[in-house]
C-alpha cells in the first residue's frame, strides 16, 4: 500500500512537470517519470495477480517510453538549433 501511494505522489509530480514544466527539457523528465510509474504499476499488477502477461505491458511501454524519449529530445534540438542559428534560410 505505501509503494502504491509513493508511486501516486510521484505521479502527481510527473504530471504537474509534464503540463507546467518552465521548459521542454523539464516536460520531457515529467513524461519519462510517467512512464517508469506506469512500468512499477505494471510490474506490481504482475507480481500481485501472478500473471505474466503484465510483464509483457511492462516492456512495451519501456519500449514506448525509450522511442518517445529520443523523439522528443530530437524535437527540442532541431527547434534550438533553428532559432540560435543566423545562417539558417
Amino acid at each position: 500500500m505505501l509503494l502504491v501511494l509513493v508511486a501516486g505522489a510521484c505521479a502527481l509530480i510527473g504530471v504537474y512537470r509534464l503540463l507546467l514544466g518552465p521548459s521542454h527539457s523539464d516536460r520531457l523528465v515529467g513524461m519519462d517519470l510517467l512512464f517508469a510509474i506506469a512500468i512499477v504499476f505494471c510490474l506490481l499488477a504482475a507480481w500481485v495477480s501472478g500473471r505474466s502477461l503484465y510483464l509483457d505491458v511492462a516492456i512495451g511501454l519501456a519500449l514506448a517510453g525509450f522511442v518517445a524519449t529520443l523523439s522528443w529530445a530530437r524535437l527540442i534540438q532541431r527547434a534550438a538549433k533553428t532559432t540560435h542559428d543566423p545562417e539558417t534560410p
